[in-house]
């Protein structure tokens, strides 16, 4: 069955910027792109269907090269806190949505306590006044810290254990503030335990839904956990789905008397016996290799920085593991035929990572990658592009951490997501969001690496308004440059002929609106293998 498109708007790649007004679909690939006299007498002799898209521009689909689809089904499912104002607002949104939840565990994601007029973080004394007898955990925007009520933390075990990311109050009693390893390994994880793979289903479904109603048609799922993969694969052996997935595992499941969030090699020993590498599965759900996190956030001060915080001097944040340990996952999964993804955003974890990566054989055919990149310096820069380390790089950070320059001072500031130097230098970048940790709506995005808070009154912008990125190399950078990060350029990415039939519709024109009016643009349809899974409803 073909299909045709005529009368369009068609971006079929970015660089080189290349147009067409009409294109074929055979199957679940372009065969055809080019005017819409010849794809209507194809169509015709064929007797396919004509799709007039009457004047309508039309996109590659997007790549999200670095979120958390679990996260994000269960944000759509959990309180959103996302803009509260003070520790009193925080405390008001979880009375009322307490009182219409009878979940076991209250759950919310989103509060950011710069924006708090009481100016400090909450604790679990603010939540038990609210709720006292079910466990409540509010994750900070930055997904690397969180508040627990007294209930949680005794849930937890957090109450009794003395871990750094276990934040201390009056008389060295833990307050109910976790970050790092606190967080990740244990609060989050014991809360996990207690959904069933029904419900992750569920999270799963909504997620990718979402995910095409955003323009979003693969998504990189990293720090996916054992129980996340069981519910992706049997959901899709009873169900299509709507979006492509390619996942990077959690490298090392904790056992019981294990405190390090990569205290074994238990899945990459298992992907090893089974002769799994990258690229196992099919078009739709893909493995492709394992995530660590080697540092933590700027917002929480964990990332770990060369020199410390300029506004907390006493800290230069720290890793999650040291470099020995980051060596033999890397060099295990390396030599087991896995893609490794390493979380950095301090550039004294952008150092360890480098000199591990260094050493490794045919790192180039690998691509083993670096997320985030946040806090890069110059030298750094030169060295991931003479190493050619892929990067993918998440922009809407520019507009969320507003209060940034005050972390890293005067002197680092044109060392923060230096995009445009990245791109000038060679190195290959693909954009991401960290959803839930930002939005996923890829015009977000694009209007933030375009405009870099020029008209959100961000404090850094003047500093670093030389690495504002054009529409074109964002779009890129957001589609094919991601598929270049999972290995997939040859497949997705563009529109070009062979590859698979993944696009948008959308409202407007982006290389014709005011770069101000970016974030404005809406999706109308999105298609993924030519078929169409999402439509905007009274089109």
């Amino acid at each position: 069955m073909l299909t045709g498109f005529v009368n369009g708007n068609i971006y079929v790649s970015f660089n080189p910027l290349k147009k067409v007004e009409a294109l074929i679909v055979a199957g679940d690939k372009i065969a055809y792109t080019g005017s819409s006299k010849m794809v209507k007498q194809v169509i015709e002799l064929a007797d396919g269907e004509l799709v007039d898209l009457k004047g309508q521009t039309v996109l590659p689909g997007f790549i999200d090269s670095h979120m958390h689809l679990d996260e994000l089904g269960m944000y759509l499912n959990m309180l959103d806190l996302r803009g509260v104002k003070s520790i009193r607002e925080l405390k008001r949104r979880v009375k009322e949505y307490s009182k219409c939840s009878d979940s076991t565990w209250i759950i919310g994601h989103g509060w950011d306590h710069e924006l708090f007029e009481e100016k400090r973080l909450p604790t679990r004394y603010d939540l038990d006044e609210i709720v006292y007898d079910r466990p409540v955990m509010l994750s900070r925007i930055c997904m690397h810290t969180a508040v627990l009520n007294t209930k949680a933390m005794e849930v937890t075990g957090l109450m009794k254990m003395r871990l750094a990311g276990i934040m201390l109050g009056e008389n060295e009693v833990p307050n109910g503030i976790v970050k790092e390893e606190a967080f990740f390994s244990i609060a989050r994880e014991r809360f996990k335990e207690t959904l069933t793979l029904d419900a992750y289903e569920k999270f799963f479904e909504n997620a990718m839904k979402y995910a095409a109603s955003k323009g979003v048609t693969t998504v990189g799922f990293v720090l996916c956990d054992l129980k996340s993969w069981n519910a992706l694969t049997r959901l899709k052996i009873r169900k299509s789905f709507p979006i492509r997935v390619r996942v990077y595992l959690h490298p090392g499941e904790k056992r019981p008397n294990e405190s390090s969030m990569y205290g074994n090699k238990h899945v990459l020993d298992t992907l090893k016996r089974l002769g799994i590498i990258r690229g196992f599965g099919d078009d739709f759900l893909k493995l492709l290799g394992v995530k660590i996190i080697a540092d933590g956030g700027l917002g929480a001060r964990t990332a770990w920085l060369t020199q410390p915080y300029s506004d907390s001097p006493s800290t230069s944040g720290y890793p999650n593991l040291g470099e020995d340990r980051l060596k033999e996952i890397v060099n295990e999964a390396h030599e087991v035929g896995l893609q490794v993804a390493v979380h950095g955003i301090g550039d004294k974890t952008i150092d360890m990572i480098l000199k591990v990566y260094k050493n490794i054989e045919q790192l180039k055919d690998s691509r083993h990658r670096i997320e985030h990149a946040s806090v890069l310096r110059n030298e750094q820069s030169d060295e991931i592009a003479s190493l050619n380390i892929p990067v993918s790089v998440q922009p809407h950070f520019i507009i969320t951490d507003w209060w940034a320059k005050n972390r890293v001072g005067e002197d680092r500031i044109k060392c923060l997501w230096p995009f445009k130097t990245m791109i000038r230098k060679g190195i290959k970048i693909g954009i991401g969001t960290d959803c839930p940790v930002e939005p996923l709506n890829p015009w977000e995005t694009v209007y933030a690496a375009v405009t870099r808070g020029k008209y959100d009154e961000i404090p850094y912008y003047e500093d670093t308004r030389d690495e504002c990125l054009t529409v074109e190399e964002t779009l890129q950078a957001y589609t094919l440059g991601s598929a270049y990060l999972m290995h997939e350029e040859n497949s997705l990415g563009s529109l070009e002929e062979g590859k698979l039939a993944d696009f948008i519709v959308v409202d407007r024109d982006p290389f014709n609106v005011k770069e101000n009016e970016l974030k404005d643009i809406k999706v109308i349809e999105t298609y993924v293998g030519g078929k169409c899974v999402w439509k905007m409803d009274n089109v």
